[in-house]
């Protein structure tokens, strides 16, 4: 697996019989395949990762009454590391909905925080380890006055680190799981 700028990763291949049985099948082996497949050959394709946009090995799925091939990662996943730190149940916050990117120097992070959309915006809080980094977002000010609805607001917010991201994994303080990256919607 590789990534721009970035040391590549190994993870073991997956065949291209598993890896289509878990697909077509649902990953519990009962039921049967919908697609018929015509043939298969390595290639690769790009993921989304909580390390940015990653090329890795996919298989690359021939199926009767397609033109395009049906792709499908071909690598075993990293295992997801031990988050040092717990969900907060008692603290208020908002959620860190996912990575925008990363900057060239790999110290300015982007992230999309969801909000209300009566309140001022976010603002997003940065604790940095050796191995992750973790980001707390709040709202910025409290309720703006007036009526309001329950509606949510993604918004982009740029946050600046001490030390290059790297391989760090960024975590959100509010649910303690990885941010995930996500590319952003086309249009």
């Amino acid at each position: 697996m590789t990534w721009a700028g970035r040391a590549p990763v190994v993870r073991p291949l997956v065949g291209a019989r598993a890896s289509y049985a878990r697909m077509a099948l649902g990953g519990d082996g009962e039921g049967k395949p919908h697609l018929t497949v015509s043939g298969a050959r390595l290639g690769t394709m790009t993921v989304a990762t909580t390390r940015g946009p990653a090329t890795v090995p996919a298989w690359l799925f021939a199926l009767d009454g397609y033109d395009t091939p049906l792709r499908r990662a071909a690598v075993t996943p990293s295992p997801a590391p031990r988050s040092p730190i717990a969900p907060t149940r008692t603290l208020p916050g908002e959620r860190v909905d996912r990575l925008a990117g990363v900057g060239a120097d790999g110290r300015t992070v982007t992230v999309v925080v969801a909000h209300g959309v009566c309140d001022d915006g976010p603002r997003v809080a940065v604790l940095e380890t050796r191995g992750s980094v973790v980001l707390s977002a709040s709202v910025a000010k409290g309720r703006r006055p007036g009526l309001c609805t329950k509606q949510a607001r993604l918004t982009p917010v740029r946050v600046r680190l001490k030390q290059p991201l790297g391989g760090r994994v960024l975590l959100d303080a509010l649910s303690g799981a990885p941010v995930p990256y996500k590319e952003p919607p086309a249009g």
